[in-house]
């Protein structure tokens, strides 16, 4: 599809494994979420930018490089908080955002409550970080928001993805790019994702 990439990776299919186990405790399922964003993060930075450096080894001057890109990392709360680590080993210099959007359990649209995000969002490549893309209303509404804010180049990262989610983005936000690791099967009535992961904000911060 265009605009939509699934990273194909034996350690993804692994560690999505875990994730989606019943039993998997809270901590193991923190820790291996930022493992997969990690995997995710490197093929998404394949995009940056950069610029020729001179620099010089121990036996002589050579040319070398440096990211000439602005990257903010904007994770939709609570549950994008725990892709953030994956981005920024890489981008440690890289700033973070936080954009607060929930689901209502009646009306499945999203509603937003808080937001922060950082100065120079027009010239940044901005990455969207949220673990699940179920009816898409939440990312919609974050890129939205990023786009109002002044964003104009915004990617999309998710491990779940629901065919749904991924039809409302490319209609609202065709321009939007989606990385995930898997797209499930479909939607239940209750707009979860199947056979998905659960809720994965309970799951990372145990309160499930």
């Amino acid at each position: 599809m265009d605009n939509v990439h699934v990273i194909d990776h034996p350690i993804l299919k692994r560690d999505l494994t875990v994730l989606r186990r019943e039993d998997t405790s809270f901590g193991q399922f923190r820790s291996t979420i930022g493992d997969l964003s990690s995997i995710l993060a490197y093929e998404v930075l394949r995009t940056l930018k950069v610029k020729e450096v001179q620099i010089t080894t121990p036996l002589e001057k050579t040319t070398g490089y440096e990211i000439d890109d602005n990257v903010i990392v904007v994770p939709i709360l609570r549950a994008g908080l725990g892709m953030i680590d994956g981005f920024v080993r890489f981008l440690p210099e890289a700033r973070v955002g936080h954009l607060g959007m929930y689901r209502d359990e009646h009306t499945h649209e999203p509603v937003d409550y808080y937001s922060s995000i950082p100065l120079g969002i027009e010239d940044a490549l901005v990455i969207v970080v949220d673990p699940m893309l179920a009816t898409g209303g939440s990312a919609a509404g974050a890129i939205k928001h990023l786009k109002d804010t002044g964003a104009k180049r915004i990617v999309l990262v998710t491990l779940v993805s629901a065919p749904e989610g991924i039809a409302f983005i490319r209609t609202t936000h065709p321009d939007v790019i989606i990385y995930t690791a898997v797209i499930d099967r479909e939607l239940d009535d209750n707009a979860y994702i199947r056979p998905g992961l659960g809720d994965a904000g309970d799951r990372i911060f145990g309160t499930s």
